[in-house]
């Protein structure tokens, strides 16, 4: 403890001659604890007086204990507030954090164009992170025109980086024919690529392929084992793909024990359809016993995060009375947010208690409108005579 304390000492006094990079530096050490007691607030110490005198690397790691909350109250506000100072003066990794938080609208108000100039900015000095970004929201027409050729040229920059995500990208847009042929050789080519770096997204991708079949013969047994791959490594939705083949029993015996297993892992990292099968579990007892007041937690949980499926569940158990009391203004409500996103179960329900008058007038010209709406969706049981139970109308099942 002695040679410790003597070191740390040692230290300040070095660079206690205000060396401007040397107290980032410092910084760094009480923020990792390297070679030194942890200590956050001796860190933001260091980091705020290397700040003050332009040094951009501490800037940015300002900006990181806000945004992670480490010694200070989390405060993406703060967070951008510092990377902002950090971009300004050219700081590459500074301009791919603040793209991200416009992007995302954290601290900030969300603006894809200003997302886009500052991730550009950070990928024209080379940064794969930001080249792979910047090839995203080319494929998504976010805050620059769609253009699925130069999204496809940026993604190579990355990749020839040996960035994983950019590989990850390129194997899709070869599985989806986005800016180039449709070719799921090449796709798999490029999955396997970023799967060898241990990137649990492209393996999922490897199970997808054999699971659609499209390219490829459908072997569930192979996809499975992609799939396990990605969700050992705690990858969400790989683990509810392994969860989806155990209930199917595709490739493997029906299990709804593992399903659950599976599905629970997934819906405890917030994956919201997981969180919508979990509560189809314990709706319909398979693998557990039947509990709606658990149902509705996880579809709420679900539908919460703008799921549709389940928040036409959530509809349907106020329509019915189960797990909550029967309450058909909320059922309207749920019903209607799933509808708005093309969900035809929501749909045809909302047809149904128009048909019906349940929480609103009677207008059989309303429920036509619905139950069409729904038909024109796929839904073939959408009838103006919707008859059955609730369970039926709500389509409870786990999905892709």
């Amino acid at each position: 403890m002695k040679t410790l304390s003597v070191f740390a000492l040692s230290m300040i006094f070095l660079y206690g001659c205000g060396d401007s990079y040397e107290l980032n530096t410092l910084g760094l050490k009480y923020l990792k604890g390297d070679g030194v007691t942890r200590d956050y607030a001796r860190a933001l110490k260091y980091f705020s007086q290397a700040a003050k005198r332009g040094v951009t690397d501490a800037q940015k790691n300002i900006g990181d204990m806000y945004e992670n909350g480490l010694g200070v109250r989390l405060d993406y506000a703060q967070a951008v507030s510092w990377y902002r100072r950090a971009a300004e003066q050219g700081l590459v990794e500074a301009q791919s954090k603040l793209g991200g938080y416009y992007y995302e609208g954290k601290g900030i108000q969300k603006d894809d164009t200003e997302a886009f100039r500052w991730c550009l900015k950070a990928a024209g000095q080379g940064l794969p992170e930001a080249q792979n970004d910047v090839g995203r929201y080319y494929v998504q027409g976010r805050g620059i025109q769609q253009d699925c050729a130069e999204a496809m040229k940026w993604f190579y920059k990355a990749a020839e980086q040996n960035y994983a995500k950019a590989q990850n990208s390129i194997g899709w847009m070869f599985y989806k024919g986005y800016g180039v042929n449709k070719d799921v050789t090449e796709a798999m080519k490029w999955f396997r690529r970023s799967g060898e770096q241990g990137y649990a997204p492209a393996w999922n991708n490897m199970g997808l392929l054999y699971v659609t079949g499209e390219g490829l013969p459908t072997d569930f047994r192979e996809a499975m084992k992609w799939f396990r791959r990605a969700a050992n490594q705690g990858y969400a939705s790989a683990q509810n793909n392994v969860g989806l083949l155990y209930f199917r029993g595709e490739g493997v015996q029906i299990d709804f024990t593992e399903a659950m297993k599976w599905f629970l892992r997934a819906a405890e990292q917030g994956h919201a359809s997981a969180q919508n099968n979990v509560g189809a579990m314990y709706l319909n007892g398979d693998g557990v016993n039947i509990d709606f007041i658990e149902a509705m937690k996880w579809f709420r949980r679900s539908a919460e995060q703008g799921f549709a499926l389940a928040q036409n569940n959530v509809g349907v158990m106020y329509l019915s009375g189960e797990g909550v009391p029967v309450d058909f203004t909320a059922a309207m409500k749920w019903f209607r947010k799933a509808a708005d996103q093309g969900e035809a179960w929501a749909q045809n329900n909302i047809g149904w208690m128009y048909q019906n008058g349940q929480g609103v007038e009677t207008d059989y010209e309303e429920a036509v409108k619905w139950f069409r709406a729904a038909t024109d969706m796929g839904q073939e049981k959408a009838k103006i005579k919707a008859e059955g139970n609730q369970k039926r109308l709500s389509g409870l099942r786990p999905e892709f």
